[in-house]
């Protein structure tokens, strides 16, 4: 028999106009069940960013990443050509590539079975006595890869739609807001481990109605009145449209700025970062690691491949200020919403949706919900 504890209210229902819905219940960041659904009905049908294509300059250059349980690998070939496959040896399941790095071809570690750059099997040993055997059986499965705006992302539905449709309209911003973003490098990596389950940190991430309280350099530094979040179909944006103060308790802003903060939130599980100052563009993911972990990483681009000092002074109020106010927020969220006495709540949002209002939030939870139908 299934109990209600007395202190849990009955569900309430999420309703398509912010102003009158609850958030998501507390079960969906608690639920083991639902954290494994995800994976099918998420991850493994979105676009996930996994590097930069400036990472694979060279024939052979080759990144992998991890979709949720599902491991991955991009390689550069002799023609030039990016090539997305699952990183499993066909013959007995071994994982082939590890880290990044560069190979002239792709040799299982386990058995020797090796593999060209575009996912060809070429040969394996003592298979001269195999009858009716086919190379063509044993080619590395590929998965959609794409480059948008030069970073690199996989799909592990064969029937994903290109990513210029899904997300329209937000090559244009991007390209907008950093003119640039076909210089670009990455210059920078971090890793954070977070005890809180992955759609907390992207709930936190889209709205400030926290930043006066639990970020005061980040409000002395962006012009919170013109922070301004709208939603699309698959992102949504967040940009304070006014410069950012030059001396900030954040960090001390250089050259000339026609705005001030420009961030975007790409579904699922990416966030697109352009803080006040020189060039720069950062990619905060969230990637789950568990119903109660997530793994985030931080990667940052500008202008070669040297940080200048105003991203290094930029990169340091990131590392060492905002993203542990943040964690700290999430992780203590998580443990709350493990209590008796939550269950859910109204989303707070005004008619203008100024940086107070949680609309962006309820923009996210619906994708969600509608994910998982």
């Amino acid at each position: 028999m299934n109990l209600i504890h007395p202190m849990k209210s009955i569900e309430q229902p999420f309703d398509a106009d912010p102003q009158k819905s609850y958030t998501m219940a507390a079960r969906y960041y608690t639920d083991e069940n639902i954290y494994q659904q995800e994976k099918a009905d998420i991850f493994w049908q979105s676009w996930v960013y996994i590097g930069h294509s400036s990472q694979l300059k060279d024939a052979g250059d080759y990144i992998t990443a991890n979709l949720h349980g599902q491991e991955v690998m991009v390689v550069r070939d002799q023609e030039g050509q990016l090539g997305a496959f699952f990183n499993v040896c066909p013959h007995r399941g071994h994982q082939l590539l590890t880290g990044c790095g560069n190979t002239r071809a792709i040799v299982c570690p386990y058995h020797s079975w090796c593999f060209d750059q575009q996912g060809q099997f070429l040969r394996g040993r003592n298979l001269q006595d195999l009858k009716d055997f086919s190379n063509h059986e044993f080619n590395l499965k590929p998965v959609n890869t794409e480059q948008f705006l030069g970073f690199i992302f996989v799909n592990l539905d064969p029937n994903a739609k290109p990513m210029t449709q899904i997300y329209e309209g937000l090559k244009q911003e991007i390209e907008h807001y950093v003119p640039q973003i076909d210089q670009i490098e990455r210059q920078y990596h971090a890793d954070y481990k977070v005890a809180a389950n992955w759609k907390l940190l992207v709930d936190n991430f889209l709205e400030c109605y926290h930043c006066n309280t639990a970020h005061k350099d980040f409000v002395d530094l962006v012009d919170m009145p013109s922070y301004q979040t709208k939603t699309y179909a698959r992102y949504s944006s967040h940009i304070s449209h006014q410069p950012s103060k030059a001396n900030s308790k954040a960090y001390q802003v250089q050259g000339e700025q026609s705005y001030g903060y420009a961030a975007w939130f790409m579904w699922p599980n990416l966030t697109i970062w352009v803080m006040p100052g020189e060039a720069n563009i950062s990619m905060l993911q969230m990637h789950p690691d568990g119903l109660s972990q997530c793994h985030e990483t931080l990667d940052w681009y500008g202008l070669g491949s040297q940080l200048n000092r105003a991203s290094k002074e930029a990169i340091t109020y990131l590392d060492e200020v905002l993203q542990p106010e943040d964690i700290d927020l999430c992780e203590s969220v998580q443990k709350g919403l493990n209590s008796l006495s939550y269950h859910q709540v109204r989303f707070v949002v005004d008619n203008q949706r100024s940086h107070l209002s949680e609309h962006g939030v309820h923009h996210f939870q619906k994708l969600v919900i509608a994910a998982l139908n």
